[in-house]
């Protein structure tokens, strides 16, 4: 009598499990989908359009709507708002990762994904890493658009590399929060509304616009300890030059415990839902 030997198939989805693959492929495959999130935005036009204007956009509304109430001068408040805008803009531009992947999710794609022989963590690895580009892409609109209005870079260019440098890793740091919010919420609508309320009170309620010296001192000890502080106090610090060491290291500190705390609840969340 022949005995017939099935692939094992899990209980909750029905989908047989994929090969374990080893620590080299895995990261083979995560580049690979990191590529495929390139790519992405590359043929989203509304997505790289979006992309484009939304700096822009941020420049020009608060330069010469604010600007001459706060500073008296649009290019003063220009140098004192551009780092901040900057931090602002690559902020806001980490829900787009919370975003694609619940779109991934909700139409299937995450599904197919999970029928190859790929590293399970892969997908969410590769979306991550890709919208690095996403960052990239914000930080050299603003600054050289900020540029075009009048801003200059009062630092040398080691200082003006090393600023974007750390931006760029807090982004990599925020991003798990989104992907965190897209793991966790049904619908794209949602994680744009979660994502907003999450991230509106640690972008305005901090030094980005405005000196904390003007807020009321209840409010004013919430910005002591905001995240958002420190980085848009570091990169003022590396773009104009002035004291550097003590927000950029805080900064870093910030990201770090940022990344222990939500990259596992993201993975997490991400096994239970795929």
């Amino acid at each position: 009598m022949t005995t017939v030997t099935l692939p094992s198939v899990s209980p909750v989805s029905g989908v047989s499990p994929g090969p374990r693959v080893g620590p080299v492929t895995a990261l083979r495959n995560t580049f690979t989908l990191t590529w495929r999130s390139v790519l992405k935005i590359r043929t989203n036009m509304e997505d790289l359009v979006g992309l484009s204007l939304q700096p822009i956009m941020f420049l020009l509304l608060f330069t010469y709507v604010f600007g001459g109430a706060l500073a008296r001068s649009t290019h003063g408040y220009l140098q004192f708002a551009l780092p901040g805008l900057l931090v602002m803009t690559v902020v806001f531009a980490t829900l787009g990762t919370g975003l694609m992947l619940n779109q991934d999710i909700t139409g299937g794609v995450f599904d197919r994904f999970r029928s190859l022989p790929i590293a399970r963590s892969a997908p969410l690895a590769g979306a991550v890493l890709g919208d690095m580009v996403r960052y990239m892409i914000c930080i050299a609109i603003t600054l050289g658009f900020g540029m075009i209005l009048g801003f200059r870079i009062g630092a040398s260019p080691l200082s003006a590399f090393g600023g974007c440098l750390l931006l760029l890793t807090f982004a990599l740091a925020m991003c798990w929060v989104s992907a965190l919010i897209g793991m966790l919420v049904k619908t794209p609508q949602g994680v744009q509304m979660f994502g907003f309320l999450a991230m509106f009170p640690l972008v305005f309620a901090s030094n980005l616009l405005v000196r904390s010296q003007t807020m009321p001192g209840w409010l004013q000890a919430f910005v002591r300890v905001n995240p958002m502080t420190d980085l848009t106090s570091a990169e003022r610090g590396l773009l104009t030059g002035g004291s550097v060491a003590t927000p950029a290291v805080r900064s870093l500190l910030w990201a770090l415990a940022i990344f222990v705390v939500f990259a596992p609840l993201a993975v997490r969340a991400y096994r239970r839902r795929t």
